[in-house]
């Protein structure tokens, strides 16, 4: 039985409804505009539909689903027949106890509206299909223990024999959908699922179908129960008050961004100097995630993480490296783009903003890397398997859902899962505290989520739009960094300690005298011998280095750093390095002598031109990576003379692909659009309403095909007499439509008429018009 076959239909009602209720129809169930709609009766029976139903209760909360489950439930007869009739008040007293009354009517009036409910309040009717609009396939939330604490479930399912539980922690790991002879009213009483029936642990579906309620497969699992005894909105805070402001919240998320933008940094530097190998697969092995861990000093988790990010960025992409490294397979390998080097030189909140818009529209988890796959094989980096388009859209659900809570209020894990679970019930397995829980472990690490709570930048993240500018999130994210520093204090011992991030050009001066030991909100570097060798090589002097200490240094520069500092300069450069293939000079013929006795001279294969230079065939970095070995300090130089900047670059692989973005959502209809959607929609209601004339004696309507002559001579004879026509129509896009309009002009193969309903001109092409009917005044 359809909604037509009793009074009431709902194309009726929804030929009643105004403009505005129908865009905010339309605005909800956006599925229902598109195609345009040809009249009411057509919008209905698309609303109607098992495929529309099902998505207009993708995100119905939990009170929304019981009062349908309870429309549905009171207005299917004995028969089984959808619909009969129902009321408001008959809902009210059902959910009463369980949800406050202005809360039922509210969603009453949210189903109407949705069309998944229609009529007045005394007689509701639903949808043959309405049920495709609930969670599951049973009523668990009108069932017989939906008016159960979690406490008296969990008593009830200590209570059940090892075969009962079994059964039912079987289902809780997977569908929950279950098939049985025992499911059958019929069945043997004392058969485990025909008891389970009875107690309320199992809902039938039909004879050999069951299902487990949903706060029973939670609670198997471990899970923050769906509370069905109270549909009330769960709270996010037990305490509103925090142990932290919100200043400091924000301040502990930008440490942490600058910390994952440092190891962010030195993945990219550790992967140009030594190039990850590629599985057959793709992805990234473990063996080489493992190394990395090792290299970097973080941890697998970490290093999974932040490859991810950088991946998606096509800051480190599988290519060939340029140059190849010194253990080249000749085979392709992981390594940094030349993008790379563009993010390493932007400010940090631009290298924050890139990899927090990466995550959040990254279509992969990297936490589950490591994990086990179907076949029980963990899961590797930069795989394949990881990509899930939902991912996005789990992140902002979680997100969006940590903004509804008090800022700087810290909420808890299980808080939120059953936040997330009461405003949409029907992805209760998407949401799991596992799936909660790295997703939070994640937005900590990217400073989205501080203390529990979220963060400054998270919410200006949540705000911005699409057609929007980044710089509101910017301006939080620099409000949130800590002010770099410009200044830095020695130590004896030879160590730098940074109070702070560093200004740019500083940290470019002081990266290059000194290695990092330790980073961190306070970072420490160490200058050592070659840290001062690699400034000079890079072509400062000892003065420019002991003036760039004394004038950033808020502590007196110690003289065991200038001691240094002077020692290795004074050697640094007596040996020139040219290229021949390569040559090595030196104003001391004796200095050169020494090279020429040392072991490095036979494996070179020196040979002297004369007391002051010689020369090899061996590579120049090669030359003096051997005579640095045997203890001498050569620098390099041009053909001209010039010192030469020998740090190495690390490798780098070209990106014939772009760059990764997520699909892009189809965006939804303007309300412009959806109302003119509405006036097509009005203008074939009334076209399919309207009386067709006849002539006397006659039952046939007066009609022309086509754009013709016979066409012409009805709309001519329309003109004369003043009578309305029912115009059918083909516009340039195909699309087909249906008018009632008074004709006003004919004429250069076209008809402006007047729309009877709005009273708008229009303008039809003659050779675009496939029926031309007379009606009755």
């Amino acid at each position: 039985m359809t909604a037509d076959d009793q009074g009431g239909s709902l194309a009726d009602d929804l030929a009643l409804r105004t403009d505005d209720e129908l865009v905010e129809l339309l605005t909800a169930r956006p599925d229902l505009a598109s195609p345009p709609p040809a009249g009411t009766g057509v919008l209905a029976s698309r609303a109607l539909s098992a495929a529309s139903s099902a998505l207009a209760g993708e995100d119905l909360d939990l009170p929304a689903v019981a009062v349908l489950e309870q429309a549905i439930a009171l207005g299917t007869e004995p028969s089984g027949r959808i619909p009969a009739l129902t009321s408001v008040t008959a809902i009210v007293e059902k959910l009463s106890g369980r949800a406050v009354k202005s809360d039922i009517v509210d969603r009453v009036h949210l189903l109407r509206d949705r069309a998944l409910l229609w009529g007045p309040d005394d007689a509701l009717r639903s949808g043959a299909h309405a049920p495709g609009a609930l969670p599951w396939r049973a009523h668990h939330l009108t069932g017989p223990i939906a008016d159960r604490s979690a406490d008296e479930l969990r008593a009830t399912l200590d209570a059940l024999d090892d075969r009962e539980r079994g059964l039912l922690e079987t289902l809780s790991r997977g569908p929950a959908l279950g098939r049985s002879r025992d499911a059958a009213p019929d069945a043997d009483p004392t058969q485990p699922v025909a008891r389970l029936i009875a107690a309320g642990l199992l809902a039938r579906i039909d004879d050999q179908t069951v299902e487990l309620p949903p706060t029973v497969g939670q609670l198997l699992r471990g899970e923050p129960p769906l509370r069905t005894d109270d549909l009330g909105a769960p709270q996010l805070h037990d305490d509103a008050r925090s142990r932290f402001s919100a200043s400091s919240i924000d301040a502990a998320a930008g440490g942490e961004a600058l910390e994952l933008i440092r190891h962010a940094t030195t993945l990219i530097r550790v992967l140009g100097a030594t190039p990850a190998a590629v599985l057959r697969s793709g992805a990234l092995g473990v063996r080489e995630l493992r190394r990395l861990a090792k290299v970097t000093g973080l941890d697998q988790q970490r290093i999974a993480f932040i490859a991810e990010l950088l991946a998606y960025l096509r800051l480190i992409d599988a290519g060939f490296p340029d140059p190849p490294p010194a253990s080249d397979t000749g085979e392709q390998a992981f390594a940094p783009t030349t993008a790379a080097d563009t993010w390493l030189h932007q400010s940090p909140d631009r290298q924050w903003l890139a990899l927090l818009g990466a995550w959040l529209e990254m279509p992969r988890r990297a936490w589950q890397v490591g994990e086990p796959d179907r076949d029980g094989n963990a899961l590797a980096a930069l795989s394949g398997e990881l990509h899930d388009a939902y991912a996005p859209v789990q992140r902002h659900a979680i997100l969006e859902t940590l903004a509804g809570g008090t800022r700087a209020a810290p909420v808890a894990t299980d808080a939120l899962v059953a936040a997330l679970h009461w405003h949409r019930p029907r992805q209760i397995r998407r949401y799991s505290r596992h799936v909660v829980d790295e997703t939070l472990r994640e937005a900590r690490e990217l400073g989205v989520v501080a203390h529990g709570a979220l963060t400054t930048v998270g919410r200006a993240v949540l705000d911005r739009t699409d057609d929007e500018s980044d710089a509101a999130v910017l301006a939080a994210m620099r409000k949130a960094l800590p002010e770099p520093v410009d200044h830095f204090l020695t130590q004896a011992d030879l160590t730098l300690t940074v109070p702070g991030p560093m200004t740019p050009e500083l940290a470019e001066q002081v990266e290059l005298v000194a290695d990092l030991e330790s980073g961190g909100a306070a970072s420490v570097y160490r200058v050592s011998e070659n840290s001062v060798r690699r400034a000079l090589d890079a072509g400062r002097s000892s003065s420019e280095l002991l003036t760039m200490f004394t004038a950033h240094s808020r502590t007196p520069v110690p003289q065991s750093l200038t001691y240094l500092i002077e020692d290795v300069a004074r050697k640094h450069g007596q040996l020139r390095v040219g290229v021949a293939a390569a040559f090595v000079r030196c104003e001391d013929a004796t200095t050169l002598a020494a090279v020429l006795r040392s072991e490095a001279a036979e494996s070179l294969a020196l040979r002297a031109l004369a007391p002051t230079v010689a020369v090899s065939q061996a590579d120049v970095r090669d030359v003096i990576d051997r005579l640095r070995a045997a203890g001498f300090a050569p620098a390099g130089e041009d053909s001209s003379g010039t010192l030469v900047d020998l740090r190495e670059r690390g490798s780098r692989v070209t990106v014939a692909r772009a760059r990764r973005h997520a699909q892009p959502r189809r965006p939804a209809p303007s309300s412009d659009q959806l109302r003119t959607v509405i006036a097509r929609l009005r203008s074939q209601d009334r076209a399919a309403s309207a009386r067709p004339a006849s002539p006397a004696q006659s039952a046939s309507p007066v009609r022309a095909s086509g754009g013709g002559e016979s066409a012409t001579a009805l709309i001519q004879l329309a003109l004369r007499v003043n009578r309305r026509l029912r115009v059918d129509y083909v516009d340039a896009h195909g699309s087909a439509s249906r008018h009632v309009v008074s004709p006003r002009t004919l004429g250069a193969g076209q008809l402006i008429a007047v729309d009877s309903g709005t009273e708008e001109e229009q303008h039809f092409s003659l050779h675009r018009i496939t029926s031309v009917e007379l009606l009755e005044t």
